[in-house]
């Protein structure tokens, strides 16, 4: 994973947008992110840790669309990349790349705690 992704900064209006301005459903999915990002961490880890790589595989694919989801577009497409070269059977760069991926989802996290403090 590019440990030179840019810092996440959070998109509030556009994220609203594409919720047809429901607040809500925003602070709805600020909360499960929340809730989920430390099982998240974990199964990346246990996964990598096992050699599953087909759930390594679904993991990924998950946090790629948990980061699209606030619009991190940068740390999404490292996991389209990890994601891509998985499906096609190269594991290889894995141990380095998944923790950059949960220290990324550590960081979304971290902002979007900030969010719902403020």
């Amino acid at each position: 994973m590019n440990s030179k992704l840019p810092v996440f900064v959070l998109d509030r209006a556009s994220i609203l947008e594409r919720l047809g301005d429901d607040v809500e459903i925003y602070r709805m999915m600020l909360d499960m992110f929340l809730q989920d990002v430390d099982n998240n961490c974990n199964s990346l880890a246990t996964s990598l840790a096992a050699g599953d790589m087909p759930t390594l595989l679904r993991e990924v694919h998950t946090v790629k669309g948990l980061l699209a989801t606030f619009s991190d577009d940068a740390g999404s497409a490292e996991a389209l990349r990890m994601e891509t070269r998985l499906k096609g059977g190269d594991s290889s760069g894995m141990a380095e790349a998944v923790p950059a991926l949960q220290a990324r989802l550590r960081e979304v996290a971290g902002v979007l705690a900030l969010e719902v403090a403020g």
